[in-house]
């Protein structure tokens, strides 16, 4: 893996109230979502193209 995933910005949702939630963090060139109870684990990985694509089937509904 390329990036320093402790030297990113992870966010989580201002709707979570706990550990329990998925994290995002933007680097340059990619979307890295990892496990909130498990940040020290593996993380999934997407290009920004796509995961724009999947953000707009979210919140329109459609694929």
């Amino acid at each position: 893996m390329a990036e320093n995933s402790n030297a990113l910005e992870w966010r989580r949702s201002r709707f979570c109230g706990n550990q329990s939630c998925v994290e995002v963090a933007f680097s340059a060139n990619s979307v890295l979502i990892r496990d909130g109870k498990h940040p020290d684990a593996a993380h999934l990985k997407f290009d920004p193209d796509d995961w724009r694509a999947f953000i707009a089937i979210l919140t329109t509904g459609r694929a």
